[in-house]
């Protein structure tokens, strides 16, 4: 695939980084000149200085031969310029554009990235994308991790097997004979900095961190057969009233009424804007450095701390001394990707990081055959990805006992019909299921063949 991506930035990098790892041709466009020499350097794809919506360096890129053009600069407008001169001009089949400002995504003006006005195919807003992210896991506090599959009846969870956990050492056979009717499958296990797919005769051991796919109405059990019986929060302070604290903060107040919400906003006119669109949670103006602060947002009687500021070390710091003054939990923004190795040992007990996020959402745009859902997991090491079952597909038609899946695989759930199935040896994939599987990076490609349109196909 011949993929163009204007922007060098993180999200462009680590796009570039995907993508180019699995060999694809790349192109990146950035007006830095040092964000390109970096790319280039330490990236097998090929870098152009220049505007990214500007035609002769699309052209230079090679929009003219390219299959996608993923715009994520810093700004919204010269991202839907590239998307439309890539339509206009280069015929670009698939156009996508990060849009941060909600504005543009306003209900009533859904029409502008139609085909007919400004042709972009996916529209991605980090903040909005982020802010849910947020929400879940405050609805799932015992999850280090929450992502959701299958029309919501899926989740893909991650869970800290602690030392009071239930189930360690205990063999993965016997947990699926000690919950037969628990709908929820081991895929993943995060070891000492390692990533692998479980036998098993696998067991968890204390620090693992297992991912787990399960039925949603299934997840609250899980979390407690592994240990985590932790409420849903009811009194949250958020530190930062930027787009996504204000999404978050809003998205609370419509969906959990009996939820009390105390924000903190260093900016005094932030502050007041805010104040003046939410109706039932209190503003404070200040640090969220500042323990008096803290002290006055009753962070000493709150569930969860949500440091969502522009800062990491911000997010960190107001995160730790939260714990400190008495906070249950704490739920941490890390752009820094180097960060999220430490956050444990720092004291956080969650963390989202947008990048990773972002770019999730993005490849479930690049990935071939019939790919509905992506989660990126631990920087790109492995991905969570639903997918239909097309009538050529290898999986259709035997029992899954009889399939040889490759090493680094593991089927999780498969949605039928409004209805989620628990995999088991006698299970037959059939046409037009939707698969939930966990892949390990470099089995990323087979995944997608499996799920790909054949020439028999027509």
């Amino acid at each position: 695939m011949k993929v163009v991506i204007c922007g060098a930035g993180q999200v462009g990098y680590g796009i570039a980084e995907r993508l180019a790892a699995e060999q694809n041709d790349v192109s990146v466009i950035d007006s830095s000149p040092k964000l390109i020499k970096a790319i280039g350097e330490q990236l097998d794809v090929r870098g152009f200085v220049g505007h990214g919506a500007h035609p002769d360096v699309l052209a230079q890129a090679g929009a003219g031969e390219a299959d996608m053009i993923i715009a994520v600069t810093l700004y919204d407008e010269v991202n839907m310029v590239a998307c439309q001169v890539a339509h206009s001009l280069f015929n670009v089949p698939t156009k996508v554009a990060r849009i941060r400002s909600q504005s543009y995504l306003q209900g009533r003006w859904q029409s502008l990235f139609s085909r007919d006005q400004m042709p972009i195919d996916v529209v991605i807003s980090p903040e909005i994308e982020v802010g849910e992210m947020v929400l879940r896991r405050l609805a799932l506090p015992g999850a280090v991790e929450t992502v959701r599959f299958a029309d919501d009846q899926v989740v893909a969870v991650g869970i800290m097997c602690e030392e009071d956990c239930p189930v360690v050492d205990t063999p993965l056979r016997q947990l699926t004979e000690l919950f037969p009717d628990l709908g929820a499958v081991v895929v993943g296990i995060y070891r000492n900095t390692s990533l692998f797919v479980p036998k098993s005769s696998d067991s968890l051991l204390v620090g693992d961190l297992a991912y787990v796919v399960a039925r949603r109405d299934q997840v609250r059990r899980t979390l407690g057969i592994f240990g985590h019986e932790e409420p849903e929060a009811n009194r949250v302070v958020i530190a930062g009233g930027g787009n996504i604290g204000l999404y978050v903060a809003r998205a609370l107040e419509t969906r959990q009424r009996n939820t009390k919400i105390k924000m903190i906003e260093a900016s005094r006119d932030r502050a007041v804007a805010i104040a003046d669109e939410l109706k039932r949670s209190v503003i404070l103006n200040g640090s969220a450095l500042d323990q008096t602060i803290l002290t006055e947002a009753d962070v000493g009687e709150a569930d969860t701390m949500v440091a969502l500021t522009n800062e990491d070390e911000v997010n960190i710091l107001a995160s730790v001394m939260a714990k400190k003054l008495g906070c249950r939990r704490n739920l941490s923004l890390l752009n820094n990707p180097s960060y999220p190795a430490f956050a444990s040992a720092l004291g956080i007990d969650a963390f989202i990081n947008p990048r990773a996020v972002t770019i999730s959402k993005i490849l479930q745009h690049v990935r071939r055959g019939r790919i509905r859902g992506v989660h990126s997991l631990q920087n790109g090491v492995a991905e969570v990805v639903e997918a239909e079952a097309l009538d050529t597909s290898p999986l259709v038609g035997r029992p899954l006992r009889e399939i040889d899946l490759p090493s680094g695989i593991r089927i999780g759930a498969v949605f039928r019909a409004g209805k989620v199935i628990t995999p088991n040896g006698d299970l037959q994939i059939e046409a037009k299921d939707r698969i939930v599987i966990f892949a390990m990076a470099n089995r990323v490609r087979q995944v997608e063949q499996m799920f790909r349109v054949s020439i028999e196909f027509f």
